[in-house]
């Protein structure tokens, strides 16, 4: 799934919430979104679930999504089975899945004593507890979380971590928001710190201090030609020497998690060649990404151990 270039806001003469997010998101990746109230945190995971358009670039590849808003609507008439029924067979479970999963979820999150229950007449952290269910019913690809932790008692809340592990070990890419700087910390792959409506991309959690770990990349800006921190074998990736690539390209292209450096090459006295280092598994995505623009020249393709060995 890819942001490109993606903005919203809420009419023509309204600012902007967010603008310019341009983010490639993988298979099994875990990001926190943080920032001050009010910065667009839930407006940027709204559009992420799709329950809101982006008003200005696309998101592509869309994944099956689950979401749990920051508020959600307690005051409803359906008992909290008859909402989770609903709720399934909208995600298209059908058959004896649709009360397995209700079920399931109910009971893992300890809410089964409350099945029959009007939602309107349940506590906040209880309509919690049936928001968190019916994100997860149906094993989405795509999870994302606005502050579901806030109002769960302590076992809800280790429930709730276990079954993020596990959509993150299936497959699934998360993304959650959550004031408590702890939070899966140490699980975080990249950390988007929203100011100003803009994103600014932390890769890594926190390390051992509670510090960022990773080196900052903000969306729009030429990030520094470098060597990344974390390499994986040189056979394990695939080396491409380009010509012609802008900076605003570059920034684009190292914005993704499957491009692991970009540098000068050394041989190239001219000074106008790169070598752009990815992940092996990846690197067909990234050669046709480099060959869809027009002003960029693939010179070569060679395996990592070619370059590096």
């Amino acid at each position: 799934m890819r942001l490109e270039s993606v903005g919203k806001r809420y009419g023509l003469r309204q600012p902007w919430v967010v603008r310019d997010v341009t983010r490639h998101l993988t298979a099994g990746q875990l990001i926190k979104v943080e920032g001050p109230n009010g910065s667009g945190k839930s407006t940027l995971l709204r559009v992420l679930a799709g329950v809101t358009a982006p008003s200005a670039g696309r998101v592509t590849g869309r994944l099956r999504a689950g979401y749990v808003p920051e508020r959600f609507p307690g005051g409803l008439a359906f008992s909290a089975r008859e909402y989770l029924t609903h709720m399934s067979r909208l995600h298209g479970l059908t058959g004896a899945a649709v009360p397995a999963a209700v079920d399931e979820w109910l009971g893992r999150l300890g809410a089964s004593d409350y099945a029959g229950s009007p939602l309107r007449t349940l506590s906040k952290g209880m309509c919690q507890k049936v928001a968190i269910a019916q994100a997860l019913l149906a094993t989405p690809e795509l999870l994302v979380l606005d502050e579901a932790w806030t109002g769960l008692d302590a076992a809800a809340r280790t429930a709730l971590d276990s079954a993020v592990t596990q959509r993150l070990r299936d497959g699934a890419t998360v993304l959650f928001v959550d004031h408590d700087p702890a939070r899966l910390a140490s699980r975080v792959d990249e950390r988007w710190q929203l100011a100003g409506g803009t994103v600014t991309v932390v890769a890594g959690g926190l390390n051992d201090a509670g510090t960022p770990a990773g080196r900052r990349v903000t969306p729009g800006e030429p990030p520094a030609v470098t060597e990344s921190d974390a390499v994986p074998p040189a056979d394990d990736t695939v080396v491409i020497e380009v010509s012609g690539l802008s900076p605003a390209s570059l920034a684009r292209l190292t914005s993704t998690p499957e491009v692991l450096s970009a540098r000068p090459d050394a041989a190239d006295e001219a000074g106008g060649r790169l070598l752009i280092t990815a992940r092996a598994a990846a690197s067909d995505d990234v050669l046709r990404q480099l060959l869809s623009w027009a002003d960029v020249h693939v010179c070569a393709v060679r395996a990592g151990s070619e370059v590096h060995g």
